[in-house]
């Protein structure tokens, strides 16, 4: 049975803290999904989350069942500082050890998605560390991304070079309109 059948996805709290920076502690440490060498502690995992908010962006967490363990967490922030890429936002999601390859990632994704362009943006970009992150390709490309480009060694951890894979979606009305 899938952990995707007894999901929950819901606007992450102050009190999601600790497990967030847990999940993320887990993916700098182990994995290359992100180019961090050294885990966060909370106050900054905190920070990191009120400023997201703060933006009028959307911050989510999965947890099995409405009250259970949080499974993983997704979020969106502008691709850049500068205003005029206020539209174009770039996702980011991270899973709990548990819960990969569950079906956990794409729900998430799809939600977050969902609230963007509710929200008015109208270009997701995915910036994928690791050429060879399958999974994380593979969600986006389910969900409509297409490939944008890859920058070669663009960071070196675990020993190795490693590619950031950019691939990008549009939401809403995308380019075809002016932003409302």
């Amino acid at each position: 049975m899938s952990l995707a059948n007894d999901l929950h996805i819901r606007p992450s709290t102050a009190a999601d803290v600790g497990a967030i920076t847990a999940i993320y502690a887990h993916a700098v440490r182990e994995g290359t999904g992100t180019f961090e060498l050294e885990p966060p502690g909370e106050t900054e995992m905190a920070r990191r989350r009120d400023d997201v908010l703060a933006k009028g962006l959307p911050w989510l967490v999965a947890t099995a069942g409405a009250g259970g363990a949080i499974l993983g967490y997704a979020y969106a922030n502008h691709f850049r500082p500068r205003p005029a890429y206020r539209y174009c936002l770039e996702d980011s999601i991270y899973l709990h050890p548990r819960a990969q390859h569950q079906g956990v990632g794409r729900l998430l994704l799809t939600e977050l998605l969902a609230r963007c362009e509710a929200g008015g943006a109208r270009q997701m970009l995915a910036v994928i560390g690791d050429a060879d992150n399958a999974p994380s390709i593979g969600v986006h490309q389910a969900l409509g991304f297409e490939p944008s480009g890859v920058l070669r060694a663009a960071g070196w951890k675990f020993g190795r070079w490693l590619d950031v894979v950019l691939m990008q979606r549009r939401l809403g009305a995308g380019e075809n309109t002016p932003p409302a």
